[in-house]
C-alpha cells in the first residue's frame, strides 16, 4: 500500500543517511586500497533490474579486474551449473582487495547512494544484473512468477544473506525473497538488518 511504501521509504532514508555519515572514514580507505591494488575506477557501476522491472545503474567498489564484465560468460563456463543466480565461488576476475571487500561485503556500501536515488531499499531482494542472464534463468525456472520478486525495491541486505549468502541454493533464495515480498513488515527489516551484522563480520558464504 502507499502508506507502506511511504514508511519504508522513510525508514530507508534515516538509515541510510545515519549509517553513511557514520562510515565516510571507511569510504575513503577502500577508496585509497583499490586504487593501489589495481588499475581502474574505484566505483563500479552495473545495469540492474530495479522496481517493476526498472534498470538502474547499481553503484558497488570495484572488486574486480578492469573489463571484467566482458568475461563473464568465460566464468560461468568454468564454474558449472549454479542455478538461476550466478556467483562464481573462486572468480579469477577478483582483485586480492576485492576479496577483502566482498568477504566482509564492504563492496556494497555504495549502494546507499542507490537508495538516497529511490532506486533500492536497504532490505528487499537483490537487483538481478543484466549481464549475467538471471533474470531468463529464473523465468525459465519458475515462469511468470520470477516477475514477483520485482514488486518491492530491491535490497542491499535480505533474507538469504542473512540464511548463508551465497552458500544458499538457487531455489532457496527464490524462495526467500517471496517470502520476503508477501510477508514484508518494518519488524522483518529490523530483523533482517540485526541479523545482517553477524552475518556480515563472520564471512560466511561471501565470496
Amino acid at each position: 500500500t502507499r502508506l507502506n511504501f511511504a514508511a519504508k521509504r522513510t525508514f530507508d532514508l534515516a538509515f541510510s543517511l545515519v549509517l553513511l555519515g557514520l562510515t565516510a572514514p571507511l569510504w575513503l580507505i577502500a577508496a585509497l586500497l583499490i586504487k593501489l591494488d589495481s588499475p581502474g575506477p574505484v566505483l563500479y557501476r552495473q545495469k540492474r533490474y530495479g522496481y517493476k522491472g526498472r534498470v538502474f545503474s547499481a553503484y558497488k567498489f570495484r572488486t574486480m579486474e578492469e573489463g571484467a564484465e566482458s568475461k563473464v560468460q568465460a566464468v560461468q563456463g568454468q564454474s558449472g551449473p549454479s542455478g538461476a543466480f550466478f556467483k562464481a565461488k573462486k572468480d579469477p576476475r577478483v582483485t586480492r582487495v576485492g576479496r577483502f571487500l566482498r568477504r566482509f561485503s564492504l563492496d556494497e556500501f555504495p549502494q546507499f547512494i542507490n537508495v538516497l536515488r529511490r532506486e533500492m531499499s536497504v532490505v528487499g531482494p537483490r537487483p538481478l544484473a543484466l549481464t549475467t542472464g538471471e533474470l531468463e534463468r529464473l523465468e525459465k525456472d519458475f515462469g511468470a512468477t520470477a516477475k514477483k520478486r520485482m514488486n518491492i525495491l530491491p535490497g542491499i541486505t535480505g533474507l538469504w544473506q542473512v540464511s548463508g549468502r551465497s552458500d544458499v541454493s538457487s531455489e532457496q533464495r527464490f524462495s526467500l525473497d517471496l517470502f520476503y515480498v508477501e510477508h514484508w513488515s518494518l519488524g522483518m527489516d529490523l530483523e533482517i538488518i540485526i541479523k545482517t551484522v553477524p552475518a556480515v563480520l563472520f564471512g560466511k558464504g561471501a565470496y
